[in-house]
């Protein structure tokens, strides 16, 4: 189960210069979340159980698989989010972070993953999963509403009213908006699409090429720990 959300509205003129700044709308995965902090908890107890009533090596082994593990997990899980807002997109993946000025987004796509083209490279939205099962789904609702000749936007909940429908929330109308019914992650694309076509006009340099920053912070304490835990195997 996944959801967007937009601290404050984006300003109607593009938030340009001189105009107030607006939070970022942010992307993230709420089942990856979820399950991360499950697999967390999972760790943390087996590996407290280890160190506490293990002997010989085992607490040290212990310790080295933690970690090891432990930055993966949150690299993987609860780390993947992407946030935009007028000026550029920041997609942050479990081992890299990417900033990227909409002057230099050559498209937001999705096929099987959700990928963003930028200065010849092509990047996958981990924070964004496709979900082929929700898609199906939300095709099923807008066929059935369109069929019944509801408005997606119809305001009181009923079978007209507009659900994202991978997290089923009512959403409030909004003015000229596209009534489709569409899963979450095309949802997401779709906001994504309009913030890139916004600026797709303005002049490109190298100032709008993709910057890519590893996450030493994630990737430091995984080595350090695998290291660890092969020495201890190999010692015996």
């Amino acid at each position: 189960m996944t959801s967007p959300r937009s601290d404050r509205p984006s300003p109607p003129d593009g938030g340009g210069p001189g105009q107030p700044q607006y939070a970022d709308r942010s992307y993230r995965s709420v089942a990856g979340m979820v399950g991360g902090a499950g697999l967390l908890l999972v760790a943390c107890w087996l590996g407290a159980d280890a160190i506490a009533r293990g002997k010989g090596h085992t607490p040290w082994l212990a310790i080295a698989g933690l970690l090891l593990a432990l930055p993966l997990v949150i690299a993987l899980t609860l780390r993947p989010a992407v946030f935009a807002n007028n000026d550029r997109i920041r997609v942050r993946n479990p081992f890299r972070t990417i900033t990227v000025p909409w002057e230099g987004v050559d498209a937001v796509r999705s096929s099987y993953t959700t990928e963003l083209l930028a200065g010849g490279k092509k990047f996958q939205l981990w924070a964004i999963p496709v979900s082929l099962r929700a898609r199906k789904r939300a095709a099923r609702q807008d066929a059935r509403a369109k069929a019944a000749g509801d408005d997606a936007f119809t305001p009181g909940g009923g079978k007209g009213a507009f659900r994202r429908p991978s997290y089923g929330r009512t959403t409030t109308p909004v003015p000229g908006a596209d009534p489709t019914i569409r899963a979450w992650s095309d949802q997401a694309l779709q906001e994504l699409r309009e913030l890139a076509e916004a600026r797709e006009s303005a002049t490109r340099d190298e100032s709008t090429a993709p910057v890519v920053r590893w996450c030493w912070e994630v990737l430091a304490p995984a080595a350090a720990g695998l290291v660890v835990l092969i020495v201890l195997l190999a010692i015996g």
